[in-house]
């Protein structure tokens, strides 16, 4: 029997919309996330959070990479600081800063992809690593890869 590697949230249902309190019109605080067993092997996790809807092309909300292999969730509100406790580490989204950034959309609804990858390594970059940067070290290390989508509307 085959598992799915699949990542939710308690906070909003797949592809619905994602509550104020996570966006910039609330409290700006990362949502809960957790996921199921990853494949044999898995040595960290990264996570992307991106706007594809953005006017200016994507805009990365959140990057988090390094994460323990024994983790299965993020809870609400992840601090802030470049390396968490548990030796995460944040890299760099688009407003320049290196942490979480809610949906913000200047109107519209925009659609937020939550993708989080299980890899045979841990990436080793510094805190402020990029996406691109990121991305680019995962080449290859990839086993698995799990997705979550919410939306968020202004007017």
């Amino acid at each position: 029997m085959t598992v799915t590697f699949t990542l939710s949230s308690t906070a909003f249902a797949n592809g619905k919309p994602i509550p104020a309190r996570y966006t910039c019109d609330g409290e700006d605080i990362s949502p809960p996330l957790q996921w199921n067993e990853p494949p044999a092997g898995t040595r960290s996790f990264a996570l992307v959070m991106d706007d594809p809807d953005a006017p200016m092309g994507t805009w990365v909300h959140w990057v988090l990479f390094d994460l323990p292999p024994e983790s299965r969730a993020l809870p609400e509100a992840v601090p802030s600081q470049g390396t968490l406790a548990d030796g995460s580490r944040h890299g760099l989204n688009s407003w320049g800063r290196t942490d979480y950034g809610g949906p913000c959309p200047p109107r519209g609804t925009h659609r937020y992809y939550f993708r989080l990858y299980a890899l045979d390594a841990p990436l080793g970059l510094a805190v402020g690593a990029s996406k691109e940067e990121v991305l680019a070290a995962m080449s290859g290390h990839v086993l698995a890869q799990a997705e979550w989508m919410g939306t968020y509307s202004r007017r």
